[in-house]
């Protein structure tokens, strides 16, 4: 009978505890989308500021702009960390076209790669090769490429639900295809845009040429879809096409740049730190909305949404938000080291990366026995309709903190619609759902609470 009694006790303090629970989420998700900050701060980002490439002035302009706004929140701390990060500039705006035969052309959208050299200032113009993919160069080899501008050609897998996982079997192309292809002798590299749209925006990103020499390196550039499929047809009924294009691009010695913290002190275990943030950088060519002020400003509101709910955290909770993502991490792996030399306990953090999209749920980066407890909270997320736990991935930034007994979570938005605009110029403000947004910072705010009101094993 005592067993019995304990027993509808136990299961009597869960159901106060998960009561308990609903009220607290309940209250988090109706002030976010009732009271929220987040898309009042990013019209300011994107409007005001603009594109945050790593080392310019609208970077520096979001640093000031976000440890104001967090001064504003009366947080226990907030400051800046320094870091050493890359310049590169874009310069005048890239030109390109196809000569189908002399004086035959048609203007072609393009945009440089960030980190590739500049053309020579006459630009580049020689016969087009074209491949699916970094497998396909030792094939044709040396004599088929040399003095040839190399066409990387491999669309995202559109068969792929997870447009994440699409974009990682192609962005392989972008990010060494250049510095492949001047093994054997390619004067240029130009690469289909990571887009599952077909549509006139060229899609940038981070490219590298490891340690190859200054004076072997080719410049790469991105070509709009609708420009890939036309330059692909053209080539299949004129082989002997020929591509220009000209860009002005630049890189500079590293600058000083920072990271942006603030923090809410742990009433009762202060020593532990949950971090929450999103990447201050962008490209340049639109705002950076998406990628990812979104994420800034949905990991500033969290801490301002568990205020506004009267919850007083366990563990000290931080908000970063990292500079240089985009083309070197500087930011995320600055803050790791930090973190080490001061012998920091960090149990958690949490990434938001993947756009303002209606949040869907999240990814976590854990122990089997933790994603087992994370997932008996699941139930808490379904009246939101962001219940989707899985397992594996966290985000870039946070990366450098994985360490055994450390949980991280990547916020997993809808995908189908990112990649329209990540890295493009369309990446603007009024793409935007003031909703969605705010639904992503609840759902944040929400597992936050949960991680530091139970903690893992």
């Amino acid at each position: 009978m005592r067993r019995i009694l304990v027993l509808c006790l136990f299961i009597s303090g869960l159901a106060l505890a998960q009561t308990e629970d609903e009220k607290r989420i309940r209250s988090i998700f109706d002030t976010a989308l009732t009271d929220g900050m987040a898309y009042d701060w990013l019209n300011h980002l994107s409007n005001q500021i603009g594109g945050r490439l790593s080392g310019s002035v609208q970077a520096e302009m979001a640093v000031d702009y976000t440890k104001a706004q967090l001064d504003e929140l009366g947080l226990d701390k907030v400051y800046l960390q320094p870091v050493m990060v890359p310049k590169w500039v874009r310069g005048v705006p890239e030109f390109a076209y196809m000569e189908t035969s002399p004086g035959v052309t048609t203007n072609m959208n393009i945009c440089a790669l960030g980190g590739s050299i500049a053309t020579p200032a006459v630009g580049i113009k020689a016969n087009v090769v074209e491949v699916k993919g970094i497998e396909d160069l030792a094939t044709l080899g040396e004599e088929k490429l040399s003095g040839k501008i190399v066409f990387f050609n491999r669309p995202m897998d559109a068969e792929l639900i997870n447009t994440f996982e699409a974009y990682s079997g192609c962005v392989d192309q972008r990010a060494v295809g250049a510095s492949e292809a001047s093994k054997y002798g390619a004067v240029g590299v130009i690469v289909r845009s990571m887009n599952l749209r077909l549509d006139d925006y060229p899609h940038t990103g981070n490219m590298r040429y490891g340690d190859e020499p200054i004076n072997e390196r080719i410049p790469a550039a991105a070509i709009s879809t609708n420009g890939a499929e036309l330059l692909s047809t053209t080539l299949q009924l004129n082989p002997d096409t020929k591509f220009y294009f000209k860009q002005n691009c630049k890189q500079f010695d590293d600058v000083k740049s920072f990271n942006v913290i603030g923090q809410i002190t742990g009433s009762t275990r202060p020593e532990e730190i949950m971090v929450v943030g999103g990447h201050l950088d962008s490209w340049d060519l639109g705002d950076g909305s998406h990628d990812d002020g979104a994420g800034c400003v949905q990991s500033m509101d969290v801490l301002r949404l568990l205020r506004k709910s009267g919850y007083t955290p366990q563990r000290t909770i931080r908000v970063v938000l990292f500079m240089n993502e985009e083309n070197g991490l500087r930011g995320g792996t600055e803050y790791a080291k930090v973190a080490m030399e001061k012998k920091e306990k960090h149990v958690f953090a949490l990434e938001s990366d993947s756009g303002g999209f209606t949040p869907r749920g999240f990814s976590f980066d854990c122990s089997d026995a933790d994603f087992e407890k994370i997932t008996s909270w699941k139930p808490l997320f379904e009246p939101y309709m962001i219940h989707s736990f899985t397992k594996g991935g966290s985000g870039a930034d946070i990366g450098p903190l994985k360490k055994d007994g450390i949980v991280l979570s990547g916020l997993r938005p809808d995908s189908q619609r990112y990649f329209d605009h990540h890295h493009a110029a369309n990446d603007t403000f009024e793409h935007v759902n003031k909703r969605e947004l705010e639904l992503g910072a609840g759902a944040m705010a929400s597992l936050v609470y949960l991680f530091d009101k139970y903690g893992m094993e």
